[in-house]
């Protein structure tokens, strides 16, 4: 009698026992997540002012026209507000789709060539991943002063380092499994093997990176803002405005204290995402 072997099927990774698969982020936390994104993208559509115009007295206290009151500038400050924070979100979002791309080219491929050029690939990003971010950030915006597309390369920089090690590291353990080892004794080339193995199963642990990067991303371009880093002269940036108004802090908090907390609750919220993203895929990145 003969035995046939038969090639096993690809699949993917089990969830994690315990862990429910149909599981899904909260719905106030993905609600208030699209709130936010939402205002901070649509906001200089609704803005009942123009946020660069200097409309009453500065930091003039909440009224009927100005429910926030006025800045520094007695610019109207709900305008300055809906239109302040699209540059920061859109900024986060390229710079961390840039990292994204980056960590997911480098790590892959350091994970599917040699060993020995895996870890000299991992070594040179390492060499970039213990400058500080905020110097990376400064360097960049002081060799183009007011350039958004500096400041994309400056976030990318600054959070691709860690994506690298991330992938690498799912990748690794995706090629040692025992169904890619029986993809490449049948005959199938490394390219189908990435193709139909390796990227399905690391996309999981890719997806929770961005998440989490995105809010170190948030965190690099408000930090620029406040420092008057990124597009300048009176273009409204919720970072700047925290720094513009807060020597007026005593007159006034509104001006401030509004685009402060859209920015905490905005990171919050993505990092919560970022959270329950990992439960429900029961994987966990560190």
């Amino acid at each position: 009698m003969t035995t046939v072997l038969t090639a096993p099927r690809r699949r993917t990774r089990p969830a994690r026992p315990g862990t429910p698969r149909n599981h899904r982020p909260p719905l106030l936390t993905g609600a208030g997540t699209l709130l936010l994104l939402l205002l901070a993208l649509l906001g200089p559509l609704v803005a009942p002012h123009s946020p660069t115009e200097q409309l009453a007295a500065p930091f003039q206290p909440p009224d009927g026209r100005f429910p926030l009151g006025t800045d520094v500038l007695g610019r109207d400050v709900v305008s300055r507000v809906l239109s302040g924070g699209r540059s920061i979100v859109l900024t986060a979002l390229a710079g961390t789709a840039a990292a994204g791309a980056v960590g997911m080219a480098a790590g892959v491929l350091a994970a599917m060539v040699s060993r020995r050029l895996g870890d000299l690939l991992v070594r040179c990003v390492d060499a970039l991943a213990v400058v500080p971010a905020l110097l990376v950030v400064l360097v960049m915006a002081a060799g183009f002063p007011g350039s958004d597309v500096a400041l994309v390369a400056a976030v990318a920089l600054a959070t691709a380092p860690f994506s690298t090690r991330v992938l690498r590291a799912a990748a690794d353990t995706v090629l040692s499994s025992g169904y890619v080892e029986a993809s490449l004794a049948r005959g199938d080339t490394r390219r189908a093997v990435l193709r139909h193995d390796v990227l399905p199963n690391i996309a999981g642990p890719a997806l929770m990176d961005t998440a989490l990067r995105l809010v170190a991303s948030l965190h690099l371009t408000a930090t620029a803002g406040f420092l008057g880093l990124g597009q300048g002269g009176a273009a409204p940036d919720w970072g700047r405005m925290v720094s513009e108004n807060v020597p007026g802090a005593t007159l006034a908090a509104t001006p401030f204290l509004a685009p402060a907390l859209l920015l905490v609750v905005l990171s919050v919220c993505v990092g919560l995402m970022a959270g329950r993203l990992a439960d429900a895929l029961g994987r966990g990145i560190t």
